[in-house]
């Protein structure tokens, strides 16, 4: 191999290994893990503020975005129900590292803004502020596509949000099935969090679930 090829071949290499970062490859959803049942967690739910710092490690956090809104039946349908499957609710993963968006049918996580911009999720009106949310290792926000939907009606909006609702809602039992804790919320810094992910006027951050291991 000539000196320019070692070159190239190693700018490649380079540049495939910068790219690398810019994705995780999440493990597969573990479907064996050991869960409470759906009956035992209605049962149980309850909304948690306070967090451990505790680490949520790979796999978890793979089972939980699965559990959300990941890949069901077939690669066209997920495990949370949307108006006419049109799949509009885009969940990111906001950690310390980086904030990401979750891709269900590669179940991987594609980096949308490095560092951590988990106090976006504690922000609110006037300077109003929940400080518990940006102290848990995770929080999963839901952005309502409205160009998914081909229209931006009163009617999308609101089955929008029935949705959001929908995949908050798995996010909280998953949770309680397994030992983690969550509350599901509304506020947060909405401005800011268009502004990091670039979103447009078609796309609405409307919920947010942090997650972490109760503080004991």
């Amino acid at each position: 191999m000539t000196i320019k090829n070692l070159l190239f071949a190693s700018l490649l290499t380079a540049s495939t290994g910068m790219a690398a970062q810019d994705v995780v490859n999440l493990p597969k959803p573990d479907m064996k893990a050991k869960s409470m049942s759906v009956v035992e967690a209605l049962r149980t739910r309850h909304s948690v503020r306070e967090y451990a710092t505790t680490r949520i490690t790979n796999q978890q956090l793979s089972n939980l975005c699965w559990a959300a809104c990941g890949v069901s039946r077939d690669n066209d349908h997920r495990t949370a129900p949307s108006a006419l499957n049109k799949k509009e609710i885009r969940l990111y993963v906001f950690t310390e590292k980086a904030v990401y968006e979750y891709e269900p049918v590669a179940n991987r996580l594609n980096v949308k803004a490095k560092g951590d911009h988990r106090g976006l999720m504690a922000g609110g009106k006037a300077g109003f502020k929940q400080v518990f949310a940006q102290e848990a290792p995770v929080s999963l926000l839901m952005v309502i596509d409205l160009e998914r939907f081909g229209q931006q009606s009163e009617q999308a909006i609101r089955m929008g949000c029935v949705d959001a609702g929908n995949v908050s809602e798995n996010i909280n039992l998953y949770c309680q099935s397994v030992g983690l804790a969550t509350v599901p919320r509304a506020t947060m810094d909405t401005e800011g969090i268009r502004a990091l992910l670039k979103l447009s006027d078609k796309q609405i951050p409307i919920m947010n679930n942090p997650v972490g291991w109760p503080k004991k």
